[in-house]
């Protein structure tokens, strides 16, 4: 007997691509111009949703019988704001660098639509190991993406990945830099985060027509 059925893998797969949070539903835009300028800030904030979103949705599940429905939102506010609280006091205690320069934008992942409309739209009406698995595939797209953006930013915009130099030596003029290469400045600012956001769009529905909406 297989451990997913056709539709609980479809809740891990399909964020993955053809319904991605972010290049399809456009939803979590707003972290992905801000923290992606290194590629190790994204692969955190990546796991922190991971971590709220999936237990989120699993604690959302188990209390949807209990919750009254003109306080739904309020409960769901006080769930993410819980698990963000534990995100941000791990990192203060094990990467304090990197939460301060996450900063503010850990603390916004209680206001992220994406988190905030999984909770209202499938684990108010599913049972928990279903809405654990809708919290991981979701999470886990909008984590590709950044990933995928954060890796080409700083890729061209520093020349390094995880801060490690990958081109070359830009001041000894060695590797990429010895014929001419310059990192591109421009990669580091954030209107560079949508570009390459709209580069994956374009990709996609290149790949995919059926995502084309009709006008």
């Amino acid at each position: 007997m297989a451990l997913l059925s056709k539709k609980d893998t479809s809740l891990l797969l399909d964020p993955l691509a053809d319904n991605n949070p972010i290049t399809i539903q456009v939803l979590g835009i707003c972290s992905a111009l801000a923290i992606t300028a290194e590629l190790k800030a994204s692969i955190v904030m990546a796991i922190s949703v991971l971590f709220v979103m999936g237990l989120g949705n699993v604690v959302i599940a188990l209390m949807r019988d209990l919750i009254p429905s003109k306080i739904r939102i309020i409960v769901q506010l006080i769930v993410v704001a819980s698990l963000v609280i534990i995100v941000d006091q791990v990192l203060k205690a094990f990467a304090y660098e990197l939460s301060k320069t996450l900063s503010v934008f850990v603390g916004l992942i209680i206001t992220n639509c994406i988190i905030m409309g999984r909770f209202e739209a499938f684990a108010l009406g599913n049972g928990p190991y279903r809405s654990f698995l809708d919290g991981i595939g979701n999470a886990a797209g909008y984590g590709l993406i950044l990933i995928i953006v954060g890796f080409f930013r700083e890729l061209l915009g520093s020349g390094t990945l995880l801060g490690i130099p990958v081109l070359g030596d830009p001041i000894a003029k060695t590797g990429l830099y010895s014929i001419g290469y310059e990192n591109n400045g421009f990669m580091l600012l954030s209107p560079m985060a949508l570009i390459v956001v709209g580069i994956i769009i374009w990709v996609q529905r290149s790949r995919n027509r059926a995502l084309i909406e009709e006008n």
